[in-house]
């Protein structure tokens, strides 16, 4: 069955670039990634590429951008890729192997938990997998999730994000960075409208009552190196 955000990105893809365009307003993720995974002229692998968020953010530093993600009309969103863009799952990346300096997955991977409820580990573990499977040696993967949209505190928002995450932690042996990603938009109204179609009502409601055209949001950047 087609969830909420499966019809999304194959059906407003439109809608959810105006989105992440809005997000992280001081520029934290770039910094986070360089952080972990410094230096000039990558080689970078997108998975969960979407309408091209990371690949934005890293295109300055990058040499190649190989993006991929499981829906086309999100990757038709993308203008001036710095590499091919390819219609692929992440479970099965149709890269060569050792290639990425960094390889990283925004906000992908944590799907598996609803999409994939019944073998979230083994659709994780299979992504994972992967990335270090195109990633060279002494390169780093990189794995972004949500800690929360319209919170004050990061926190996983759901008991399962929180199980998925404990399991990067614990069992994948990634480390854990939390960072702030808040959206900023012109006027509440803006704000209510561009999230609320994504997150849902509940959300719209709280923007409106806090009044709030910066919207708080966290993120957490899970690292190690290959």
């Amino acid at each position: 069955m087609t969830d909420h955000f499966q019809t999304i990105y194959s059906q407003q893809a439109d809608r959810y670039d105006r989105l992440v365009r809005a997000e992280d307003t001081e520029g934290n993720v770039p910094r986070a990634l360089a952080a972990v995974a410094p230096g000039e002229g990558l080689v970078v692998v997108d998975v969960g590429t979407g309408t091209g968020r990371m690949a934005r953010l890293l295109a300055p530093r990058a040499e190649l951008i190989v993006g991929l993600d499981l829906h086309g009309p999100m990757l038709r969103q993308q203008h001036d890729p710095v590499g091919p863009l390819v219609q692929a799952d992440h479970q099965a990346l149709p890269v060569r192997s050792a290639i990425a300096d960094l390889t990283v997955a925004g906000w992908a991977i944590g799907h598996v938990r609803e999409w994939e409820a019944e073998r979230w580990q083994l659709a994780a573990g299979q992504a994972i997998a992967e990335m270090a499977r195109v990633t060279r040696a002494g390169g780093v993967i990189a794995v972004l999730e949500t800690l929360g949209t319209g919170s004050t505190t990061p926190a996983p928002p759901s008991t399962g994000l929180a199980e998925y995450y404990a399991w990067l932690e614990n069992v994948r042996g990634f480390e854990r960075q939390e960072i702030s990603t808040d959206y900023a938009f012109a006027s509440v109204d803006e704000a209510v409208a561009t999230l609320g179609f994504f997150f849902g009502p509940a959300l719209a409601e709280r923007i409106r009552a806090n009044g709030w055209s910066r919207v708080p949001e966290w993120t957490g950047v899970w690292h190690r190196t290959r």
